[in-house]
């Protein structure tokens, strides 16, 4: 089933990627509960996480742990929060963002007035964490 994330990876509707590969991208959440929420997604479109194949899920897993990473380093946080809800899209997604507490894990905090050139700057900093 088609959803808006098969637009964003297909380019129809525009994302603030920061990994790509043959199986899984990570874009950024449009409204981010903190800067670098970002989305682990898998190109398949599955619905949730208890319907995918074991395999891919784990490699969705482990991208996630690297974003995660890659998260902590960008933003100096003292963790990566994880979450995974379903209820927003009907496309498998992790957020992984940066964390300094449980108020973080809060869906209430999510930004929708962040502004094309904060998303890209977000973006740039996770896609220069995962390069070093």
């Amino acid at each position: 089933m088609a959803s808006v994330f098969s637009a964003v990876i297909a380019g129809d509707l525009p994302g603030y990627f920061v990994w790509q590969d043959e199986d899984v991208v990570a874009f950024l959440s449009n409204a981010p509960i903190s800067t670098g929420h970002t989305l682990v997604v898998p190109r398949a479109e599955v619905d949730n996480w208890q319907n995918v194949d074991p395999e891919l899920f784990g490699k969705v897993m482990r991208v996630a742990q690297t974003i995660g990473k890659a998260v902590v380093r960008a933003f100096d946080a003292p963790r990566a929060g994880q979450l995974i809800a379903g209820f927003e899209v009907p496309h498998l997604h992790v957020h992984v963002f940066p964390a300094w507490g449980l108020g973080d894990f809060s869906f209430e905090n999510a930004d929708r007035s962040v502004t094309p050139d904060q998303f890209e700057a977000a973006a740039e900093r996770i896609r220069s964490a995962l390069a070093s």
